[in-house]
């Protein structure tokens, strides 16, 4: 199998300025992709982004809007119009408790998390390469687990699961694959930007440790090349799959039940 299995490709990684977005952006690129087009809402985030590949192209865009898929739309054009590989992983994280949820707080996630995704394969589906196409998600193990104090950001996630498996059939015809990722407790940026600081996340994390098998916590680059191996043209004949990858925590929840 070549170690450049994108070479001449164009992609585009939502919420691809930071974190896993970021890690699998760098991937394609270091695998051949002739563009690898990164969307945030960050302006400066963006830009330390850019600088990490001259593949890597920053488009400044809310991509839940329909102002924000058009943007994502332009750059698409500007390179040639043809898509290979979609990448949704632009999402948010709330909490709240049963009969304390904050309906704004609500909205903005499902706007962001579920329709998001909507909105920018509408728009980008006639650029998709048809065959040889590919989406990927990032959702969560939340998207099949009681997930008490996080319901909402849980059952977005599963509406995630259900794009996957329902786009994958719908799009198969087409020679399009659809396909997820679902990671568990990986360490990124969006922990201190949620206002803890850098020892409560050693702390949140060094916990949730105890409670996987492996014994361990992921980084970005765990997911990241899962994201791009399900993309490849090696996984031609993989489909509607979501794959976890927790070391091992959702064979912990399976044993409990």
């Amino acid at each position: 199998m070549t170690d450049q299995p994108f070479t001449n490709t164009y992609v585009v990684v939502t919420g691809g300025a930071t974190g896993i977005g970021l890690a699998a952006a760098l991937d394609f690129a270091k695998q051949g992709a002739a563009r690898v087009i990164v969307t945030g809402r960050r302006a400066d985030r963006l830009a330390e982004a850019a600088a990490l590949h001259p593949a890597l192209v920053p488009v400044r865009a809310d991509v839940s809007t329909q102002e924000g898929a058009d943007a994502v739309a332009a750059a698409v054009e500007e390179f040639g119009g043809t898509l290979d590989v979609l990448v949704h992983n632009a999402g948010v994280h709330t909490i709240g408790a049963v009969g304390e949820i904050d309906p704004a707080a609500a909205r903005e996630l499902f706007d962001i998390n579920v329709l998001g995704a909507v909105v920018l394969t509408n728009r980008l589906l006639p650029a998709l390469r048809s065959p040889g196409g590919s989406i990927v998600f990032v959702t969560s193990p939340a998207g099949h687990n009681p997930t008490p104090m996080a319901s909402v950001y849980a059952a977005s996630k599963a509406a995630v699961n259900t794009f996957t498996r329902s786009w994958a059939l719908e799009l198969a015809p087409r020679g399009v694959r659809v396909n997820a990722v679902a990671p568990g407790w990986v360490r990124t940026e969006v922990y201190e930007r949620s206002g803890m600081t850098p020892q409560q996340v050693d702390e949140l994390f060094a916990q949730a440790a105890t409670g996987v098998p492996l014994g361990v916590t992921g980084v970005p680059e765990d997911v990241s090349q899962w994201i791009t191996l399900l993309a490849a043209p090696s996984s031609a004949w993989v489909t509607g799959q979501i794959l976890t990858m927790d070391g091992g925590a959702d064979l912990v929840r399976a044993r409990q039940v």
